[in-house]
C-alpha cells in the first residue's frame, strides 16, 4: 500500500510539474490565433497575426540577426569550451590549473549585468587604444556570447571526457596514431555526443540572452530578445504571440530530431558486433 501511494504521490508531482511547465505555452499557443488586438481578450480564430509577423521587416530582421549570431557564438563555443575542457581534464598537473579552471567556469555564476558593462568597458577602452572595434555590432555581440557560452560548453564536454575510457586511446596510440589522429578518430566520436549538447545548449543561451546584448550592441545591430522587450514595454502585440509559437515549433522539431538521432545512435551502439 505504501508503495502503491509513493508511485501515485512521484506520478502526481511529475503531472504537476509538466502542467506547471507546459500550460503557459499551450494558452500561449492558443492565443497566437487570437483575432483581437489585446492578447488577454479572445476574439475569435485567426491567422491574421502571422501574416503581421511575416510583414514586420524589423522584427524579421532582428530574428535573422540573433539566428546568426547564435549560430556563430554556439560553433565558436564548441571549439573554445572543447579545448578548456580537455586541458582541464586530461592536462591534471600544471600550474596555474586551478586558477584557471576557475576562470573558465567563472561566466557560470558571474552575474549577466556585470559581465555586460565588463564587456562593455573592454571593447570601449580596446576602440581607444587599437581603433577597434569602431562601432558596437554584431561582431561585439559574437564575442561576448562566446565568452559566456563556452563556459557552458566546457562544463558539458568535461563531465564527458572523464567518462572516458583512456585505455581505448592508449591502444591507438600503440597502434602507430598520432595524438593528433587519435583524437579526431576516437576521442571526438565518443564526445561527439556532449558537442551536439553543448552547442545546442550555447545556440539557446546566446538566442535568449538579453542583458549582455544590450550593453555590448549598437545601433547597427538589434537581437530578437532585444526587440521583444522594447514592444513588451510599449505593449505586448499578439504578434509576439505568434513568433513565440514559431519559435516553440522550431524547438520542438530539433529537440525530437536530436533526440532520434541519439536514440539510433544508442541502439546501434547496444548491439551486438557482428562476425
Amino acid at each position: 500500500m505504501a508503495k502503491l501511494l509513493k508511485i501515485r504521490f512521484s506520478t502526481l508531482m511529475l503531472i504537476l510539474g509538466l502542467l506547471f511547465l507546459y500550460v503557459p505555452m499551450i494558452i500561449l499557443v492558443i492565443y497566437s490565433f487570437n483575432s483581437s488586438r489585446l492578447v488577454t481578450v479572445w476574439a475569435g480564430f485567426s491567422t491574421h497575426w502571422y501574416a503581421e509577423l511575416f510583414r514586420d521587416q524589423q522584427l524579421l530582421s532582428a530574428v535573422w540577426m540573433s539566428l546568426r549570431i547564435a549560430f556563430y557564438s554556439a560553433s565558436m563555443a564548441v571549439c573554445l569550451g572543447t579545448l578548456a575542457a580537455f586541458v582541464m581534464t586530461r592536462f591534471s598537473r600544471f600550474r596555474g590549473r586551478t586558477m584557471l579552471s576557475s576562470m573558465i567556469t567563472a561566466p557560470l555564476v558571474m552575474p549577466e549585468v556585470i559581465t555586460g558593462l565588463s564587456l562593455l568597458l573592454l571593447f570601449v577602452h580596446m576602440a581607444q587604444v587599437v581603433g577597434w572595434p569602431a562601432d558596437r555590432g554584431m561582431a561585439t555581440i559574437w564575442i561576448a556570447h562566446t565568452t559566456f557560452c563556452s563556459a557552458y560548453v566546457a562544463v558539458v564536454v568535461s563531465s564527458r571526457l572523464r567518462e572516458l575510457d583512456l585505455s581505448i586511446e592508449e591502444a591507438a596510440m600503440d597502434l602507430g596514431a598520432t595524438p593528433f589522429k587519435t583524437f579526431f578518430l576516437i576521442t571526438l566520436p565518443m564526445i561527439a555526443p556532449a558537442l551536439i549538447s553543448g552547442w545546442l545548449l550555447a545556440f539557446t543561451l546566446s538566442l535568449d540572452d538579453l542583458v549582455i546584448a544590450s550593453f555590448v550592441s549598437g545601433p547597427g545591430a538589434t537581437t530578437l530578445p532585444m526587440v521583444v522587450f522594447s514592444s513588451v514595454r510599449l505593449g505586448v502585440s499578439p504578434k509576439i504571440n505568434a513568433l513565440a509559437t514559431l519559435i516553440i515549433l522550431a524547438v520542438s522539431i530539433v529537440a525530437f530530431l536530436a533526440w532520434f538521432w541519439m536514440r539510433r545512435a544508442e541502439e546501434k551502439r547496444r548491439q551486438p558486433v557482428q562476425e
